[in-house]
């Protein structure tokens, strides 16, 4: 039995100061699995990302046309619709970037900090939470004795792994990682393609690749971008 739509995507386009950059692109994206987004550089890969959590609305001259809908709960919901709330969305769709980003606090602080800026009701379950995302993240064992220390201290793959323990504290049902490897030393990337792997029971993800060998040990989908235009690979 195939698995059930998660995102609907129909006559996507993006543009950016009058320039097209995605044009009409329609496609439709599996719940619980891994769709990598390869093509060449500056094809705006990142920028089709940045239309499913809406992060392209803080830059100047931009606008999308066409429907993005993703499915929460039993009922698809237009996210582009004007009553619906962003901050819903960015709960419900993470996103971790190609250089890790640790905020300058400790890493109890970063893993939480998501928490805090929703208005987590029950400070008691913070600990644990942060525990979670920690192990989820594989990084429990090598912070639980530093959890106070800069999060800025820790090494390259350390750090990738903090924001994607970040970004899934609140639990998120998509998951958008550009590039999420591209920065880091092989083993590094080994442990990330690790974690990707293990919590795609809980998450759908997309993600942007440039490594054919990662795409194809790891992906259930693979998509190239290309000209605009997304196509099946």
């Amino acid at each position: 039995m195939g698995k059930r739509t998660k995102i609907k995507i129909d006559r996507l386009s993006f543009y950016y100061n009058g320039r097209q950059v995605l044009r009409d692109i329609s496609v439709r994206i599996p719940e619980h699995s891994i769709m990598a987004i390869v093509g060449p550089s500056g094809q705006g890969k990142s920028t089709f990302l940045m239309t499913l959590n809406r992060l392209w609305e803080t830059i100047p001259g931009t606008r999308v046309d066409g429907n993005v809908e993703i499915r929460f709960g039993d009922k698809f919901h237009n996210i582009y619709d004007k009553y619906y709330p962003l901050t819903r969305l960015r709960r419900s769709v993470g996103m971790v970037f190609q250089t890790p980003n640790p905020l300058p606090m400790s890493i109890f602080k970063n893993i939480a900090f998501p928490l805090k800026l929703a208005d987590f009701g029950d400070k008691k379950q913070i600990p644990g939470r942060v525990e979670t995302a920690l192990e989820r993240t594989f990084l429990w064992e090598e912070v639980k004795d530093r959890l106070n220390d800069d999060a800025r201290e820790l090494s390259g793959g350390q750090q990738q792994r903090l924001c994607i323990a970040r970004a899934l504290i609140l639990e998120p049902e998509i998951l958008l990682l550009d590039e999420p490897t591209s920065s880091l030393d092989a083993r590094s990337g080994e442990v990330i393609e690790a974690l990707l792997l293990s919590i795609k029971d809980r998450c759908t993800l997309l993600m942007v690749s440039h490594y054919m060998d990662q795409v194809k040990r790891d992906a259930d989908t693979v998509m190239e971008l290309s000209n605009g235009q997304l196509f099946a690979c």
